[in-house]
């Protein structure tokens, strides 16, 4: 049988920039197909020409006959007032569905995605349930290939598994534009990156996201050795060249026209093999103090509906909390309150003495009228960076901007420029406590590796809010899992988190996924009531531990002073004994924040 999508000489330019030129994409049945690239590549635009929404400038696309296509725009909107069932039905009417279909065909496809509600208003739902209502318009109508774009933005976990579930068991082919590796790696069965570092302008490998890059590290080598050959050639040629041959003799004629087409080979392979990453990297105060932050019996409330209840947590010097739960569970609550945007109902929220936090919010507000120069530069044309001054097109070149976009309105920039902008602020700020609300919606899988090692290096203290599951589980020391109805519980990571939300989501009652409109209910009250109480000694001891740490406390900045004075740092044997008292000192603390942690987690 044909292909579903054939499509074939593709070629696209938005003014004087290429996107891509000249490439062959298929789609056949059984075929689910992880679309990946740069920031830029083209890979919404080349979606669109499949889906027959966008001419390409050159080429063609051929579609099986009566092969019927379905397409997730990356942001879901339906018109006010249109219900859920009018959407459906429309969908099923353009879809040419038999009308004695269409109501079986319609009560499963709602059923599905957990929306039994059909008289909602569709524009009234929170973007991951009209996310949900954009992947069921288009799938229910049996299309023969599902086109997605970005389909994980806005779902929560429980989503994100859904939509593996509907790819996975689909009889329908997909092509799926998404940076989520964890995503790329339980649904796909092939791979295709757009890039032009490709010599076909993308590279085409059968299996999941873990096989692709094996492949493409072995591609890239291989190009590595090819460019190496290439210049040792091109050195021979070029020293012959140079002591001034002969044209006329037909042997040397060849040779220097051979000599001309290798130069022109080593170009075309040196320019494809240059590729660029932002570089980025957060910048702590050093600060010494341990405890930053301390919450104590933290209550919050928003619109009459409980978000926080007691929650008791300790943010310390070079933590990593990743803050996790179903959406609307009050993960960015949360921050606002570590941010004092938002004062707490009831506790206490201590924080230690001029503690600097950056904060970066997933509004992702930016001034849309100035040019980036002033985005990023707002009263000079340079910056200061890790105690330096940089130009602002040098810094602005960290974050892959070429010198003509420094003049161009924040406007017309992209989703994944823009959050390049604001990470790029933010870097200009040294932060005891770095505060991040989904940093990771539209950046490319380069530049998530690139913000993933930052984060690892960052020496303050992190509380991280993304979807993306693998930059949880990869930068993350502690786990704090919201449930939507103010419980919390502390998890040693995110898979043990992850294996145990799935698990009450599977329990949870039909009638309970039918209602978007209500948060997910004691997702985990189990986990709350199940930690262990402290024995009687333990009690005693966490009891006086505070008194305890700040004794150290008190020891450590003691030791530090006695190694920085000035006479203990030319007296050799004074030293030497005060760097050793630095060092147990240091051990004695960590192993009482340790402990003091250990014993608040069992004190639920």
């Amino acid at each position: 049988m044909p292909p579903i999508l054939n499509a074939q000489g593709l070629s696209k330019s938005f003014g004087a920039t290429p996107l891509f030129r000249d490439i062959a994409f298929t789609v056949s049945d059984g075929d689910r197909i992880g679309l990946i690239g740069p920031n830029g590549a083209g890979k919404s635009t080349l979606l669109k020409i499949l889906a027959g929404e966008e001419d390409a400038d050159g080429g063609d696309v051929a579609v099986r006959r009566r092969a019927r296509i379905g397409y997730v725009r990356q942001e879901s909107t339906f018109a006010a007032g249109k219900t859920v069932r009018e959407i459906l039905e429309i969908a099923l009417a353009l879809g040419h569905v038999a009308e004695g279909e269409r109501e079986g065909r319609l009560r499963e496809t709602s059923g599905r995605i957990g929306l039994s509600d059909l008289a909602v208003e569709a524009a009234t739902l929170s973007g991951g349930w009209r996310k949900r209502l954009a992947i069921a318009e288009a799938v229910v109508s049996a299309p023969d290939v599902l086109l997605l774009d970005e389909p994980t933005n806005h779902l929560d976990l429980a989503g994100i598994a859904w939509l593996e579930d509907l790819l996975n068991e689909g009889s329908f082919a997909s092509v799926i534009i998404t940076h989520d590796r964890y995503f790329l790696e339980n649904v796909s069965t092939e791979i295709v990156e757009l890039n032009r570092v490709y010599a076909d302008g993308l590279f085409r490998v059968q299996g999941s996201y873990s096989k692709f890059i094996e492949a493409r590290q072995a591609y890239l080598e291989s190009q590595s050795r090819l460019e190496e050959s290439l210049r040792n050639r091109v050195r021979t040629e070029v020293e012959w060249l140079r002591r001034g041959p002969k044209a006329r003799a037909t042997k040397a004629k060849a040779r220097i026209d051979s000599a001309n087409q290798l130069i022109g080979q080593l170009k075309d392979v040196s320019s494809r093999a240059q590729s660029s990453t932002a570089t980025i990297g957060f910048e702590s105060t050093d600060r010494q103090t341990k405890r930053l932050v301390e919450l104590t019996d933290v209550s919050a409330e928003l619109g009459g509906r409980t978000i926080v209840e007691q929650l008791n947590f300790l943010i310390a010097n070079g933590m990593r909390v990743g803050l996790v739960g179903p959406n609307g569970s009050g993960k960015t609550t949360i921050l606002r309150l570590l941010t004092g945007e938002l004062a707490p109902g009831s506790g206490e929220v201590k924080k230690a003495p001029s503690l600097r936090t950056v904060y970066f919010s997933q509004m992702r507000e930016l001034p849309e009228k100035v040019t980036l120069r002033r985005a990023l530069a707002p009263d000079s044309d340079s910056v200061v960076y890790g105690g330096r001054v940089v130009h602002v097109a040098s810094y602005a070149q960290k974050f892959l901007f070429t010198g003509e976009q420094l003049n161009q309105p924040v406007e017309r920039l992209s989703g994944g420029e823009r959050a390049r902008v604001l990470i790029a602020r933010l870097m200009l700020e040294p932060a005891d406590l770095l505060l991040l609300d989904e940093p990771t919606n539209d950046l490319d899988i380069a530049t998530l590796e690139v913000l993933e090692e930052s984060l690892l290096e960052y020496a303050g203290a992190l509380v991280l809010v993304t979807h993306d599951r693998y930059m949880l589980d990869r930068v993350s020391t502690t786990v704090l899992g919201l449930d939507g109805q103010g419980s919390t519980a502390i998890f040693a990571d995110y898979p043990q988190w992850e294996q145990w939300f799935l698990s009450q989501q599977a329990d949870q009652k039909p009638e309970r996924e039918a209602q978007p409109e209500k948060p997910v209910e004691s997702v985990l009250a189990s986990v709350a009531s199940a930690k262990k109480k402290l024995s009687y000694l333990e009690a005693r001891e966490f009891a006086g531990i505070e008194e305890r740490v700040e004794a150290s406390d008190a020891r450590l900045d003691v030791a530090r002073g006695r190694v920085e004075d000035p006479e203990v740092a030319v007296d050799a044997a004074k030293l030497t004994e005060a760097l050793a008292e630095l060092e147990s000192a240091q051990a004695e603390s960590d192993t009482l924040y340790a402990r003091w942690a250990e014993l608040t987690e069992k004190a639920g």
